[in-house]
């Protein structure tokens, strides 16, 4: 069996570059039709794998085309819903996490011009590049999910790669009690804060669920009250009607059109929100986020990177001072403590679990 599968994965190889090869010649001539290459890769295949019985063969179409349009080695961990991040440290170090955990995987790329191949498949329908003038890239995917691609020179060993998947239904304040992530008082604590327009900030590490427990939140959100979310890269599914999505943009190609955080909270405050919702404050949006907060846009919901919600607070002081408009810590200090009413603090645990640690009142 193993012979068999190095056998085909072999020959979908050279199928593959003969099929790179056609593909680049049509472009020539104007002739390449993307709806044609199933029809096309099926052509070689019978043509150059003929003894080959009916199943093979289509396993063997099915690699071509996966290996040329689709993701690659990756496709099947992707389809796996189980799956809930793939991470990728160069061609022959993929990873997992499952329930929290991580995973090594026995998927390999044949090298790092596969890998490549497979980055710029996921990139091209978003518009955005990576080569060596831009070697980061951050993006939202169509499904939601989120990759972050760096190459070399940045990435040592190789191209690196992490698609962190999010599906169509995340869980609910109800289903966070059912896992353990909440304790009935905890829930009942929150669902009180959120109907009272209590500012609540989450913060935890990557990956503890920040962003997951944030849209739970925002489901004890009267439904007649609207709604502007604010987000690097759209994660947030959010179960109020009236949500108006904002989403920032990154430099062009040339260097221009960025929108900013900061930029979209500013014009999020002429919407005539209810309520805005922030997936993450890391910057000197901080500062406008505090100044809306203290003027009358009572219960923001936010998310923050912190070890606890005493460095929650510190790290909102820091990020409100890289404003740069000279005001000193103690204002700032102020403001945090006038704005913020609640810190959520959430940890992922040993085994992978997610548990909300404290909940800590701020007293101005």
């Amino acid at each position: 069996m193993e012979a068999r599968g190095r056998h085909l994965e072999q020959l979908a190889e050279r199928l593959r570059g003969k099929l790179i090869e056609a593909r680049r010649e049509m472009a020539a001539r104007g002739e390449v039709r993307t709806g044609e290459l199933p029809d096309q890769v099926r052509e070689l295949v019978d043509e150059r794998a003929a003894l080959l019985g009916a199943e093979d063969r289509e396993a063997l179409v099915a690699r071509v085309l996966r290996d040329t349009v689709g993701l690659g080695p990756l496709e099947d961990l992707l389809a796996d819903p189980t799956v809930e991040e793939v991470m990728v440290n160069g061609p022959q170090r993929v990873y997992v996490e499952r329930g929290g955990r991580l995973e090594a995987t026995d998927v390999r790329f044949a090298d790092e011009e596969e890998l490549r191949n497979a980055i710029e498949r996921i990139l091209a329908p978003l518009g955005r590049r990576l080569d060596e003038l831009s070697p980061m890239v951050d993006a939202r995917l169509a499904d939601g999910s989120r990759v972050n691609a760096v190459i070399p020179p940045l990435a040592l060993d190789g191209p690196a790669l992490s698609i962190r998947r999010f599906g169509a239904q995340r869980p609910g304040p109800r289903e966070l009690l059912e896992l353990g992530t909440l304790t009935g008082a905890q829930l009942g604590q929150l669902e009180a804060a959120v109907g009272e327009r209590r500012s609540i900030l989450v913060s935890g590490g990557t990956g503890s669920g920040k962003t997951t427990l944030l849209g739970a939140l925002s489901g004890f959100i009267a439904p007649s009250e609207r709604l502007v979310t604010i987000e690097d890269a759209a994660e947030l599914r959010l179960r109020s009607r009236h949500v108006v999505r904002l989403e920032s943009r990154p430099p062009g190609v040339e260097g221009r059109g960025e929108v900013t955080i900061r930029d979209l909270l500013r014009n999020a405050l002429r919407m005539r929100p209810d309520r805005i919702v922030i997936g993450e404050v890391r910057g000197a949006e901080a500062l406008d986020l505090l100044t809306a907060l203290n003027t009358g846009h009572r219960g923001a919901l936010s998310t923050v990177h912190a070890n606890s919600p005493e460095d929650a607070l510190a790290r909102l002081e820091t990020l409100a001072l890289m404003a740069g408009l000279g005001l000193p810590h103690a204002a700032i200090a102020a403001q945090v403590r006038s704005g913020i009413d609640l810190v959520v603090h959430i940890e992922r645990r040993t085994d992978g679990s997610r548990r909300v640690s404290e909940i800590a009142a701020v007293e101005a």
